[in-house]
């Protein structure tokens, strides 16, 4: 079972950057992700889904190689095997693209966009089912973007543990509180 994590950012452009390095964990091994989604919001309010996996183009890949497929064995019938191809390839690739734009993968986006809806301008989120984590790995290099969790479905201790890392990275991005000067005198300083 995968797990909701959801991630606001007061920067437009962190969340995507959190995205990537979580891309480069799955490379690595060190995450499995189910779907991920990266929402920004502009100075004008304009809330933009930015998915992981681009259904269209998923669709009209499938569609397309079985459209060929089956295009190819109907054409055999008609002694016409390469135009049954082509003809069945692009036609099933356009009815791929459709289904896939028209269907929804992993995190539903009325869902995404319910949450977010009250994000400010110029600040992003990122949602993501993660299916598997190494978990002391993947929490040190998130938190180095900061964020606020919007949402989980993890457990109570695993969120509040999410959360003080992230909180920690915030506290440590901040500049340091600036010292009063002394004013003692040194005998140095009285000659």
């Amino acid at each position: 079972m995968s797990d909701l994590v959801a991630i606001t950012y007061p920067d437009i452009n962190q969340a995507q950057k959190t995205l990537d390095t979580l891309k480069r964990m799955v490379v690595e091994h060190l995450l499995e992700l189910d779907d991920a989604v990266c929402v920004t919001k502009d100075s004008n309010s304009a809330v933009d889904l930015h998915q992981m996996i681009n259904l269209p183009a998923a669709g009209a890949a499938t569609g397309g190689a079985t459209g060929a497929l089956w295009g190819t064995l109907i054409g055999l019938l008609f002694l016409s095997p390469l135009a049954g191809a082509a003809i069945g390839a692009a036609v099933g690739a356009g009815t791929g693209a459709i289904a896939g734009k028209m269907s929804d993968y992993g995190i539903d986006d009325n869902f995404v966009k319910e949450l977010t809806a009250h994000m400010p301008p110029n600040s992003s989120a990122i949602f993501v089912l993660v299916r598997n984590v190494t978990v002391d790995k993947v929490v040190p290099e998130i938190s180095k973007y900061g964020g606020t969790v919007l949402r989980t479905s993890l457990s109570d201790d695993a969120e509040e543990r999410l959360r003080a890392a992230l909180a920690q990275r915030s506290t440590a991005g901040a500049p340091p509180a600036a010292t009063p000067p002394t004013t003692t005198d040194t005998p140095s300083q009285q000659a």
